[in-house]
């Protein structure tokens, strides 16, 4: 069931209503139940996956918060091997095995092993994360287990975010569904701003610009170099909407049921280096990384200074690189921005001179644009399907070229040119920084009754015109 469909308009109000008239007992299994039916509705027989991963960690996490000595160590490794595990099968099993018969086949060897032909269930690396951060947390003392079985199933399953995050953690998210709730037009309100906002997001921005960056990305070898470059640039502002569009909605739905998700985008293109960039982009997954990886590494490797800490980037990074997907072209993603991060690491200082001899406008201006154009020449490798198409892509954009595309790309976009496409981007960018400058997009709870409308509106009326209503799956449900 995607978020931008007709069946979430109707099974969302629903929820609500019958959340609202409920007593307060019952409202854990409503949610549980709804959360099922919402990832049922995509592949049905995968809701079993998640519940054989809940009973397990459930059973662990009592466990765990009981055991002492080495005991609570193996319980923590069974749970990570368990989740991991199942993480490996479905989305590694295949890229390994692809990978170790071209080896054998090189050398000779008449020997391969089975590719399974099973799909990936969706955002199994979200609920994976998440269900980690609980016996991870637990472990560290950090969190009492959950006793109630049907609470903490909740937790990995809440559906709003159950596909594509934010990733939460325990401590913010298990008190929540014992607390009662009453309606509060303030946070209905606010939150209804915010799916209006995500929704704004996805079906004018993300799936309009994804008509162009689409077309450009399966046909590049036919494009000239400026629809290339544009399309690099172009998918970064489609990205950002599409992804921070889900957020949004997830964050807005939530609200709305008096439960609060974390922030999992601040502004980031407007962040003036990589490591700002990181800080701001799926906060949920960097911060995520940055307590389960980095920092363990970086302790471990305290003794080797700021040495020590690159090593801990780089790592972190490949890792954060692989988890978006089973590819070389992903492994070259994570590394490239953990070299970046290693490069401002080492350059802090000489960074801080070439600020403090600039205006402090044309630093910040230059910053955001050198750290927007690195962001879409790695996005590449993102956007691509494998690592071969992104460096060929690469290729290309660098190449001269005399082909030319049509000024109107195809079918679906029959009536809206390449420059209508630029207005749509520039709109972006306006939209963007009202976001940046003046909180736009109404995260706080305040309420302004006349900007609210005013705003709502003219956001309701370009969604209407400018809107793409074929249902387009969110880009990071493959995740």
């Amino acid at each position: 069931m995607l978020f931008n469909s007709l069946s979430y308009l109707l099974f969302f109000p629903l929820v609500v209503v019958l959340y609202y008239i409920m007593a307060h007992r019952y409202r854990w299994a409503l949610l549980l139940a709804a959360s099922s039916v919402f990832y049922m509705a995509f592949v049905p027989a995968y809701i079993l996956i998640l519940y054989g991963t809940i009973l397990l960690d459930y059973v662990i996490g009592i466990q765990l918060e009981q055991a002492k000595g080495r005991r609570r160590n193996y319980l923590l490794y069974l749970s990570i091997i368990a989740n991991i595990g199942v993480l490996a099968v479905f989305k590694y099993f295949n890229f390994f095995t692809t990978n170790f018969n071209a080896m054998f086949e090189a050398m000779g060897l008449h020997f391969s092993l089975p590719v399974l032909n099973i799909l990936v269930p969706l955002g199994l690396s979200f609920h994976t994360f998440q269900a980690l951060s609980y016996t991870i947390e637990i472990y560290r003392g950090q969190q009492k287990a959950e006793r109630h079985l049907g609470i903490y199933a909740l937790y990995v399953l809440f559906f709003p975010q159950l596909v594509a995050g934010p990733i939460e953690r325990p401590q913010n998210m298990l008190h929540q569904y014992r607390e009662k709730k009453s309606f509060n037009p303030t946070m209905t309100l606010s939150g209804l701003r915010l799916m209006l906002w995500g929704y704004f997001k996805k079906v004018v921005i993300a799936d309009r610009i994804s008509m162009f960056v689409d077309t450009v990305y399966q046909n590049y070898s036919e494009m000239n170099q400026v629809y290339l470059i544009l399309a690099a640039l172009a998918f970064v502002i489609q990205i950002y909407g599409d992804f921070s569009g889900y957020s949004d909605i997830a964050i807005g739905s939530a609200r709305i049921l008096g439960i609060n998700l974390m922030v999992n985008f601040d502004r980031p293109l407007f962040s003036k280096n990589i490591t700002e960039f990181w800080r701001r982009w799926h906060i949920s997954l960097s911060t995520w990384f940055k307590d389960y990886i980095y920092q363990p590494l970086a302790f471990h490797w305290r003794n080797a200074g700021i040495h020590g800490v690159a090593s801990a980037l780089l790592i972190t990074f490949i890792a954060s690189g692989l988890w978006h997907g089973a590819g070389w072209n992903f492994f070259i993603y994570g590394l490239l921005y953990g070299a970046v991060l290693c490069f401002e690491l080492y350059t802090k200082n000489q960074r801080k001179i070439v600020r403090k001899r600039l205006p402090a406008w044309l630093y910040s201006g230059l910053s955001i644009g050198l750290t927007f154009i690195v962001v879409s020449m790695i996005q590449i490798f993102f956007r691509a399907t494998s690592l071969e198409d992104a460096v060929s892509f690469i290729s290309h954009m660098i190449q001269s070229s005399d082909q030319h595309i049509v000024p109107y790309i195809n079918e679906g976009a029959l009536s809206f040119g390449l420059y209508s496409y630029i207005i749509v981007i520039a709109t972006s960018m306006i939209m963007f920084f009202l976001e940046h400058k003046y909180d736009f997009n109404f995260t706080s709870l305040d309420t302004r009754f006349k900007t609210d409308i005013a705003v709502s509106s003219i956001i309701l009326f370009l969604i209407i015109t400018l809107g793409v209503f074929n249902q387009k799956s969110f880009i990071y449900f493959q995740f």
